[in-house]
């Protein structure tokens, strides 16, 4: 339990830091493309006996180089990149896992388990939360301006290219660490809501890294929790808590609204 909580405070916090870059660049299922392909890396460890967290790491770095290439030679459909990664991963870990006569549990990492979380991962996690922060500090400006406007990026000789292909393998390493808490099906939700429920609140762009990260913390550490007591999946749990986060923050906004439109038409 002390492991897993750990292993979600950093989750926590890097997964909707991350997000809030995907989700303005509108690849919010990229998650979910990664993930499944971190599945069959996953597939593939365990048969050779290797550790799952590489596997699926190695796994889902080289899908989001082939998402971030297909995505520039396909920019009209752009979206496109993400099905055919994901249709690749469920095809490649269906294979492996049918083929394989290792047993492995399944379940825990479609929807996440706290048992799973071993000091090894810890370990993988944390050098994983330094990097991702450390190119995050280092190129923040240069994250924002690609993110916003992405041709007018490349004519300002920033290079594009390589931070793409270094943001999309953190990506990768970002969603590949968050498995053992939340599972394979349930990734992308932990990238992309508390993202969405800090866009409801927040008044500017480091404001909204501010509360998608809060947001994020929440309902991770509260999922594990309450996950731990109910004896039930973490990642449906965390899944839940960061809907309920969005369904309050969104009617509170409508309310807040209303009050201000009432104000100014009395006025």
């Amino acid at each position: 339990m002390v492991r897993a909580l750990i292993a979600a405070s950093i989750v926590g916090l890097i997964c909707p830091l991350m997000g809030m870059f995907i989700v303005l660049r509108r690849l919010s299922l990229i998650g979910d493309s990664l993930s499944h392909i971190a599945l069959s890396g996953i597939a593939a460890s365990t048969i050779f006996n290797g550790n799952p967290i590489i596997g699926s790491l190695v796994a889902s770095s080289l899908a989001a180089i082939i998402i971030d290439r297909l995505r520039s030679s396909l920019k009209e459909y752009a979206d496109l990149s993400i099905a055919i990664i994901m249709a690749l991963g469920v095809g490649i870990s269906g294979i492996l896992m049918s083929v394989s006569n290792v047993n492995f549990d399944l379940f825990s990492f479609m929807y996440g388990s706290i048992a799973t979380v071993t000091k090894e991962d810890i370990t993988i996690i944390i050098i994983t939360a330094i990097i991702v922060l450390l190119f995050i500090n280092l190129f923040f400006k240069e994250l924002v301006y690609i993110t916003f406007d992405e041709e007018s990026a490349k004519l300002s000789n920033i290079p594009v290219k390589i931070i793409n292909i270094i943001f999309m393998i953190l990506v990768a390493a970002s969603i590949t660490m968050t498995l053992r808490i939340v599972g394979v099906l349930l990734v992308s939700s932990l990238i992309a809501i508390p993202v969405a429920t800090s866009l409801r609140v927040a008044k500017s762009f480091r404001q909204s890294i501010f509360y998608s990260i809060l947001f994020g913390e929440t309902s991770i550490l509260s999922g594990v929790i309450l996950s731990f007591y109910m004896d039930v999946a973490p990642g449906a749990i965390i899944v839940i808590v960061s809907i309920l986060q969005l369904m309050i923050v969104s009617l509170y906004k409508t309310k807040i609204d209303k009050r201000k439109i009432e104000k100014v038409i009395n006025n």
